[in-house]
C-alpha cells in the first residue's frame, strides 16, 4: 500500500493520509522510495497558488476537490522498468508527500531523467527533472538536507535577483522585501547585498522575526509590518513574499507612483491572499522563476546558467552553516504525526525562521 498526505484544495487545513494499492510497473516506469524531503513555507506557496500555477497538477488525487503538494527532496529507486535508471539509485527532485512514488522516466541521460508521464508534459520542465545524485556535482550526502530545504528556494532567489539587475532595478535604488526572514528572502537579500553599492536591501518582517531578520546582516535596514507606512519615499522596487493583502496595500499606499515595479513571488502568508482593491502605484506582476531561468539559459546557455548558480550557491550555503553564527538549525522528523505538526505550524506561520524541516513518512 503507498500513503500519501492530501490536502482540500479549497481549505488547505483539512488534511487526510490516502492509502491505496502500489501501481504496477509499465515499460519506462520506475518505483522510488521516498526517503527525505523539505517542508517550508515555500510548500505553502504552492498549495496556495496551485489552482493558478498548476502545482496541484503534477501529482493528482483522482479527486479534483483534493491535491498533494509538491515537496523538494531525495528518493531511491526500489523497481524499475527503465534501461538506464537503476536499482539503489538515489535522485533528487520534487515529490508528493508520500512514502513512495511511481515515475515515467523519459530522456534518460547520465545526469537523470524526465518525468514523461502524458499529465506533466505541459507543466513546466524545471519541475520534471530528476537529478542522479552519483552525476551531480554540487551533490554531498552530508549537505542532503542543505539542498532539499534551500536549492530550489535559492534558485528563485537567484532568478530574481537576476531580473532585478537585468532591469537596471527599474531605475530604483532600495529593494524591499516581505516576509524577510523566509528563506526566499533571505537568499534574494544575500544575493542583492553581493551588488555592494548598486541597491539597498529592507526587509519588512513581522514583530517576533525582526531580531532574527536583523542578525542576518544581508539587510540594509529591517522594518515591521506595522512600520511600512515610515518607508523612505525614493523610488523603490517591492518584492511582495508574503502575498498578504494589508502589507502590500500599505506599501503601495505609501510610494504610490514612487514604486518603480511591485513583484509578487510568494505566499508565506496565505491566509491574507486577495488582489487587495484598487492600489495606487504599479500593478503587481506575478514574478516566475522558470521564465527568468529559460531567458538566461537561451543567452548564457544552460552550462552558463548553471555555473553561476552554483557559484552563488556555493556562497550562499558557506552563510548557511557559518560555525559562529549559522542561519539555520536542521531539524529532522519521521511519521505521519510528525508531518502534520509541521504543515499546521507552516499554517499558523509558528515555525521558527531559524529552523528548517526535514521530514520523512
Amino acid at each position: 500500500m503507498t500513503k500519501s498526505f492530501v490536502v482540500q484544495r479549497n481549505d488547505l487545513r483539512t488534511t487526510r493520509w490516502n492509502q491505496s494499492p502500489a501501481p504496477t510497473l509499465d515499460d519506462g516506469d520506475v518505483r522510488l522510495r521516498i526517503d527525505v524531503f523539505a517542508l517550508t513555507s515555500n510548500n505553502i506557496t504552492y498549495a496556495a497558488l496551485g489552482e493558478v500555477m498548476n502545482y496541484w497538477q503534477f501529482y493528482p488525487t483522482g479527486d479534483s476537490s483534493t491535491g498533494h503538494v509538491p515537496v523538494w527532496g531525495f528518493a531511491t529507486v526500489v523497481e524499475s522498468r527503465c534501461p538506464g535508471v537503476e536499482v539503489g539509485e538515489r535522485f533528487y527532485g520534487y515529490w508528493p508527500i508520500a512514502d513512495e512514488v511511481v515515475l515515467r522516466a523519459t530522456d534518460v541521460h547520465p545526469g537523470g531523467f524526465a518525468e514523461g508521464s502524458e499529465h506533466r508534459r505541459a507543466l513546466h520542465a524545471v519541475y520534471n527533472q530528476y537529478v542522479r545524485c552519483s552525476a551531480d556535482p554540487g551533490y554531498r550526502v552530508d549537505r542532503e538536507a542543505q539542498q532539499a530545504l534551500l536549492r530550489p528556494l535559492f534558485a528563485t532567489s537567484f532568478l530574481i535577483d537576476d531580473f532585478l539587475a537585468d532591469n537596471a532595478f527599474f531605475g530604483a535604488t532600495p529593494v524591499i522585501l516581505s516576509s524577510a526572514s523566509s528563506k526566499t528572502a533571505y537568499g534574494t537579500a544575500f544575493c542583492l547585498a553581493q551588488r555592494a553599492g548598486s541597491v539597498t536591501v529592507v526587509g519588512l518582517t513581522s514583530p517576533a522575526n525582526a531580531e532574527f531578520t536583523r542578525s542576518l546582516g544581508c539587510y540594509d535596514d529591517v522594518l515591521c509590518y506595522d512600520d511600512a507606512g515610515t518607508l523612505p519615499e525614493v523610488a523603490s522596487v517591492y518584492v511582495d513574499m508574503s502575498g498578504d493583502t494589508a502589507v502590500r496595500g500599505a506599501v503601495h499606499r505609501r510610494l504610490g507612483d514612487l514604486l518603480a515595479y511591485s513583484c509578487a513571488v510568494g505566499a508565506t502568508h496565505w491566509d491574507s491572499l486577495g488582489g487587495g482593491g484598487e492600489l495606487p502605484g504599479p500593478l503587481p506582476q506575478l514574478f516566475f522563476a522558470p521564465e527568468q531561468a529559460r531567458k538566461r539559459a537561451a543567452e548564457w546557455g544552460p552550462d552558463g546558467l548553471q555555473q553561476r548558480l552554483a557559484s552563488a550557491w556555493t556562497a550562499f550555503l558557506a552563510r548557511i552553516d557559518d560555525a559562529e553564527q549559522p542561519w539555520m538549525t536542521v531539524v529532522t522528523s519521521q511519521g505521519r504525526d510528525a508531518v502534520e505538526q509541521c504543515y499546521a505550524a507552516l499554517l499558523d506561520g509558528t515555525v521558527p525562521a531559524g529552523e528548517g524541516h526535514i521530514l520523512s513518512v
